[in-house]
């Protein structure tokens, strides 16, 4: 199946997890189309990357040699968002556990986030940003697929080991799916963003 080139992104995607493992739990209402429904960033591979981008996770460049290596090399491509979407399913389980202590959902997470890390062969690296600014980058060692989730990863193991996973909580909007980490200091924030839940509240 051959993908277009990579394009930006024609609605704005939305970030409002504050932690990188959050917003890719959200990647699957991570905008809204026009008549409000929700668009799954990991639809397909190109959207994977358009996810990426949008996260600072990969500039314009190589998103664009990602896509045409995934046209080169379908079958990795494929199989790196099917690696992308398990994922998420697994992280979506360990956010919405909520204050429980150590249970299923986050033996099966440290397991999984161990099996992803522990495959990654390459280099973490800084380098200049398209804005002034710097990005770290890891760059894998042979499979280039292979690299894409560990910085989503790694954060998510940060979130474990800071012990962060009683701060993050599921929207109170029911209409709601999206999760984020309560960086407030009463620890009583609700809404994923005031201006769309929390005003239909």
């Amino acid at each position: 199946m051959l993908m277009p080139d990579y394009t930006a992104p024609t609605e704005p995607l939305i970030f409002v997890g504050e932690r990188l493992w959050l917003d890719f739990v959200n990647s699957d209402d991570s905008a809204r189309g026009r008549k409000g429904a929700r668009i799954d960033a990991l639809d397909a591979f190109d959207g994977f990357v358009r996810w990426l981008r949008s996260a600072r996770l990969l500039d314009d460049d190589r998103g664009t040699a990602m896509v045409r290596r995934a046209q080169q090399q379908p079958t990795g491509a494929s199989a790196s968002l099917h690696e992308a979407r398990r994922m998420r399913n697994v992280l979506r389980a360990l956010a919405e556990r909520g204050t429980q202590p150590v249970d299923r959902a986050t033996q099966v997470a440290i397991a999984e986030i161990n099996r992803v890390l522990g495959r990654s062969a390459g280099t973490r690296r800084v380098e200049p940003g398209a804005d002034g600014g710097f990005v770290r980058n890891f760059v894998s060692a042979g499979d280039v697929f292979a690299g894409l989730l560990i910085p989503v990863i790694e954060s998510a193991a940060d979130a474990l080991v800071n012990g962060e996973l009683a701060r993050v909580h599921r929207c109170a909007d029911p209409r709601c799916a999206r999760v984020f980490y309560d960086g407030s200091r009463n620890g009583k924030r609700r809404w994923c963003e005031m201006a769309t839940c929390g005003n239909r509240a």
